[in-house]
């Protein structure tokens, strides 16, 4: 249960009611998700965080699907189920199927169990590594 009263599609300020529209519009949904009602309790941070979302996630050198993958992926590492499950729902919408998430969860957790090695290991970064070029 959210820590706030969420702002129902339809009895939002006009403001928060023009982002919800957007949303909707944009994700090609006819409803508004729970993070966006929660985040519209402050309406700044709303506006905020979705034009964040909509230009990070806007078209560009990396497919949808990817970037949809790269959000499971960082929400499985910071252990969020919400976005876990949103995630998940748009990027098996895009094409993921599971084997696809089965091959990403491996990586995820590959890569999180290394990086904890190599943070407590303090291991210097290789010198070719470091080059920008």
């Amino acid at each position: 249960m959210a820590s706030v009263k969420m702002i129902e599609d339809g009895a939002a300020t006009a403001e928060v009611q023009a982002v919800y529209e957007d949303i909707k519009k944009t994700r090609e949904i006819a409803y508004v998700p729970n993070i966006w009602k929660t985040l519209a309790t402050h309406p700044p941070t709303l506006k905020r965080i979705w034009l964040g979302i909509k230009t990070v996630m806007a078209p560009g050198r990396l497919d949808p699907l990817t970037k949809e993958m790269i959000a499971v992926a960082v929400s499985a590492t910071n252990n969020c189920d919400y976005c876990i499950r949103s995630h998940t729902a748009t990027a098996r919408k895009l094409g993921m199927d599971n084997e696809m998430l089965g091959e990403l969860m491996a990586v995820v957790g590959m890569f999180n169990q290394t990086n904890r090695l190599a943070n407590g290991y303090q291991i210097e970064v290789d010198e070719q590594y470091l080059k920008t070029e």
